[in-house]
Parts: structure tokens; sequence; C-alpha cells
């Protein structure tokens, strides 16, 4: 796959010498509970500037935080939904910095020791992004590269992670008079504290990815847990998910790490994907003309399509951590964690399984469905609506949810609100019943075809369009053999010729009898038919 950026070299010209080394920090806010991290104050998105806010999350002198409880019971949902150990002993620290986005000039958060440490995902790539990944088309099925294995449909990928840690959000800054909101030009900046506070967890990947597109893939991935486990909405639209990616370069077949960039607030997954993308060319040229690359915080511009630097890349010791005074250490218990453990839901790994093991799908099958949250719920409604007849039809649902109705599921903005469920005219009871007429030869695939296109342009439901368009297919035997009889003896010469070897000819019989029932005939017991007269 060759991808140019501007007059740069391809990304696969790249890594014939150079290894993209990528880490990613990916922000949630816990936008399901209804409080913030260390105080009592409403969390409500779009709320009028201002109106939620407190002397603790203010920061007023002698206001002492409180934690939040279910936002500790979260951050532990999530590490045990990602392979983490959870830590029983931990605390928060104080990270100092001087901006106004935080009244009190610091950010509790955690410091060497999270909630949730040493955690992983797997990723499955396949498709069009395997060429992102150095030889990973010369690999065998079941042949491990560094820690990717090779599957049939592309490889899975191990990603670990380092740590998960919880720590409040800081209030949101708006620039007045600068190019596209940005602080660069701004005559003055307002700040509204009412997200000042708000619960936040952080994960922390290790640097195992190594293209874009496994980057975001595993935000994608994540995105999906959080959301299955009832955490976070994760609009990356209202920034409740943003992504920080961190990316260097090394020569090929050496292991000391480059320098490295962090493209910040990253706040889609086609930024995410195309910052990266073009952050490992820009870096491969600097790198080959003899240039030096720089630690610094760079921003991806989408319309400019290129990255632009922000500032140099504070370090930890600019932060002056130290433990937070006002709040004790956490001692979590192992009731508390298993508690925690048993309410969890099925995560979307195990439907996946569940999608092969109960329903035999492909693993290919079950992941495409599975990935896609509103493919996902077309599928298991019309499952509820298939009854005992599920096992039997999940196949052909299957393959009309990932044929015909995947591009329509799967263009629906997954950042709008959850609250409208049509994402499809077609609805799953009638997907039901379109896929069971097919079953049972009263319809042909090629009139399934027809019937879908007509209920997809708003012409009614399955039934509605089949009678309307009179579609039924004739499976009556003694109808067809009498058609049948009627096309060989027009063609008694054809007859001879098939008779005598010519087998090739059964398409032009069956093309015949299509044709005598203007396109309804069930052409499985014509081909029987025909065969059997012939013989």
């Amino acid at each position: 796959m060759k991808r140019q950026v501007n007059s740069m070299k391809t990304l696969e010209e790249i890594l014939e010498t150079w290894e993209p080394v990528i880490g990613l920090e990916i922000h949630a806010e816990l936008t399901t509970l209804t409080t913030k991290m260390f105080c009592g104050c409403k969390l409500e998105y779009g709320a009028a500037p201002n109106t939620h806010t407190c002397p603790i999350c203010l920061g007023l002198p002698g206001a002492l935080p409180v934690p939040n409880k279910a936002a500790i019971q979260s951050i532990v949902r999530a590490g045990l939904a990602t392979n983490c150990d959870i830590e029983k002993r931990s605390m928060f620290y104080r990270k100092n910095y001087m901006y106004p986005d935080m009244a009190k000039n610091f950010q509790t958060t955690q410091g060497p020791i999270a909630f949730c440490m040493r955690g992983h995902l797997t990723l499955d790539v396949d498709g069009a992004a395997v060429n992102e990944r150095y030889r990973a088309n010369s690999l065998q099925v079941g042949q491990q590269f560094e820690n990717i294995v090779k599957t049939e449909q592309g490889y899975s990928a191990h990603v670990g992670i380092t740590r998960i840690h919880m720590e409040e959000d800081a209030g949101k800054m708006i620039h007045i008079g600068g190019d596209e909101g940005r602080i660069a030009g701004a005559t003055h900046s307002l700040v509204d504290y009412n997200r000042a506070g708000t619960p936040l967890i952080e994960l922390v990947t290790e640097p195992d990815l190594r293209t874009p597109e496994e980057a975001r893939l595993f935000m994608q991935k994540l995105r999906q847990i959080y959301m299955a486990i009832g955490i976070s909405n994760c609009s990356m639209e209202q920034g409740s998910m943003r992504c920080d990616g961190n990316i260097s370069l090394r020569k090929r077949g050496t292991t000391t790490l480059g320098t490295k960039t962090e493209l910040k607030n990253l706040n889609s997954f086609k930024s995410l994907h195309d910052g990266l993308l073009y952050e490992i060319c820009r870096q491969a040229e600097v790198l080959e003309e003899g240039g030096t690359i720089y630690q610094e915080t760079r921003h991806w511009d989408p319309s400019l399509k290129c990255t632009i630097v922000m500032r140099t890349k504070e370090s930890a010791d600019d932060y002056r951590l130290f433990p937070e005074p006002d709040l004790a250490p956490f001692n979590l218990s192992d009731e508390f964690i298993e508690d925690i453990r048993a309410s969890l839901p099925e995560l979307p790994d195990e439907k996946i399984q569940r999608y092969q093991n109960d329903y035999h799908l492909s693993a290919y099958d079950a992941r495409h469905i599975g990935d896609v949250e509103q493919a996902s719920e077309f599928f298991e409604s019309a499952l509820a609506c298939a009854g005992d007849a599920a096992i039997k039809l999940a196949k052909p649902l299957a393959n009309l949810v990932l044929n015909d109705l995947f591009a329509q599921l799967s263009s629906v903005d997954i950042d709008e609100a959850e609250s409208d469920k049509s994402y499809c005219v077609l609805t799953p009871c009638d997907a039901v019943r379109l896929v069971s007429l097919v079953d049972a030869s009263e319809l042909s695939s090629r009139q399934a075809k027809e019937v879908l296109s007509a209920v997809l342009a708003g012409e009614g439901s399955v039934d509605d369009v089949v009678s309307k368009r009179g579609l039924k297919q004739v499976s009556d035997t003694s109808v067809l053999e009498g058609i049948v009889d009627g096309v060989l003896a027009q063609f008694p010469d054809k007859v001879q010729e098939f008779k005598a070897g010519k087998t090739g000819l059964m398409g032009l019989f069956v093309g015949q009898c299509m044709k005598a029932t203007k396109g309804q005939g069930n052409p499985k017991l014509l081909n029987e038919i025909i065969a059997q007269k012939l013989q």
C-alpha cells in the first residue's frame, strides 16, 4: 500500500530503512458518573460556563477534596477489562503547572504506581492495513515476528499497557481572535471551569505499536471496551475521549529508541492515523537529510495535512510531582476488586468468540460484525427475532450485514448521541424475514437483492415489496416440470448435443426456463428437473 505525503517518500519505502515506534496516551472522561472527582459538582456537558464549580474544584484555600468512590470503581473496571493487574495500594500526587485551565495551578493525578498496571490488548489486523506492517505479508500462518503472529486474514498484534491512572480533567480554554480557535494570534482567552475536576482516566501503552493503522485499531478497540463496561460515552466529538500519540524512528535492526515527538489531542481515528503517518514520513525525511529530531509537542492540522510545532516537551521534573497531602493512600480490598470483576458485562472479544462458538461464524465475519457497534446491535436484534431459527439463519444474516448493510451501518457517526438506534431502514426482523424467504426457496438470491434495494429505497417492508412486485419464487415442481418440457421441446438439437456430452448447455436450458417464469423459477429445482429429464 503506497501512501504519499506531499513529496515525501511513501511509507512502504520508509519502512525498508526505518522502524516506527509508537506509543499512545488515551484519555477518557468518566461521563457516566454524575459528579466530579473530588467534589459534588454536577457533570453536565454543554452547561453554561462556570455554573458547576465550587471551592474544591477551584482550589480555594481550606477546601479539602473527597474522592469519588464510583470513579475508583470505574477505573478498576477499565483495568480488569484490559487485562491489567490491579494495585491494591496507590496514592494521588500533585502535578504542578502554571496555566489558567486549572485555577489551583496543579492537577491531582496518580504517581509511579497507578490503580491499573501491566495490562495488554490483542489487535486483529487484516485487509489493506496489513501492508503497513513490515514483513507481515511474508510470514506464514502461525509464524511469529516481534509482537505479531500471522493469521489467515492478516496478523494479530500483542500491545502492552503500561498503566491506567486516574486524574482530574482541566478546564476548557477558549481563545478569541486567533486562527481556528488556537492561542496563536488570539487577542484574549476565556476559561470555563465546568470541566475542571471531571474524573479522567489515562491509559498509557508500551511502545509496541509499529503502524498508524495499529494505533487506530487500538484506540477503536479501547473505545468499544469502555463503552461496553459503561464508564464513558467516549465521544471524540465532545472531547470525552482523546488521544496523544508518541512517535519516533530508529534504523531497522537497531534497538535504541530515537527521539520522539508527541502529537497532542488527536480527536478522531482518522486524525490519529493520518497524523502519525505524516510524522513518520517527516521524521524520516529530516533524518535522511542529516537533520535532528527534537523532543517536542506537535499539533496535527487536518486541513493543511501536516504537523506543526506547539512547544518543547516538558519533562517530569518540570511538574514537581509530590504526594497529595490532602488525600490518604488507597488500600483496595480483594472483596472490592472481585465484586467489580463479577459485575463486568460481556466484553467485545468475548462477544466475538460467542459469535463463532454459538452461531458458527468465521473469525473474520464475527470480528467485523462485533467491531462496529451498530452492526453488532443489528445482528443481535435479528438473532432475537429469528428465535429458534437463529443458529440456522446466523450465517445468511451475517452475510446480509457485511455484504449489503455494513457500509450503511458503519457510516453512522459513532460520536452521535446514542438515543437514536434507527441505523437502517431495514429492520432486524425484516432482515430475518428476507433471509428466511431465501432459505425456504421462496425467493432467489437475485430476487432477495431486488427486495432489499426496494426496502432500503423506502418502498415498504419485505412482505410489502414481495407482494407488490409479485416476486415469490415458483417452487411447485408440477409447474416447473411443464415449463422444462416446453423449453426442451424448443431445442431438440441442443438436447441431443447435451446428451452427447456437451453439458455446458445446462446454462442455456436453465436460462430459458427462468425467462419463461419471468425470473421467478427456483433455479435449484430447475437444475434438478432438467438433469433428471435429460438422463
